[in-house]
């Protein structure tokens, strides 16, 4: 059964308490009688084996939906030359 937080607005009182998910959500505070509010935490999810991650079950020829990358994989822009320039060999010569 999970825990809940529960939280009063009216004098600040904040307690845990164990409830089935077919109970109702409290709505009285014990401590003044004020109104509860449920507190609503991070959920601790731990995902565990394969298929959880982008680059599992998934050929290399596909294209992920949204992606600006043309599936033949040409690229508009130039790839950087491998050959070093003549400018920077020049002046590491001069050193």
């Amino acid at each position: 059964m999970p825990t809940y937080a529960y939280g009063c607005k009216d004098c600040g009182h904040a307690f845990d308490i164990v409830q089935s998910f077919s109970d109702s959500s409290l709505s009285v505070c014990p401590e003044c009688g004020g109104a509860l509010r449920k507190k609503f935490n991070s959920v601790g999810v731990v995902f565990k084996g394969s298929g959880f991650y982008r680059t599992d079950s998934r050929s290399s020829s596909t294209v992920p939906a949204g992606s600006t990358t043309p599936a033949s994989g040409a690229s508009s822009t130039p790839a950087p030359s491998s050959t070093p320039s003549a400018a920077p060999a020049a002046s590491a010569a001069s050193n």
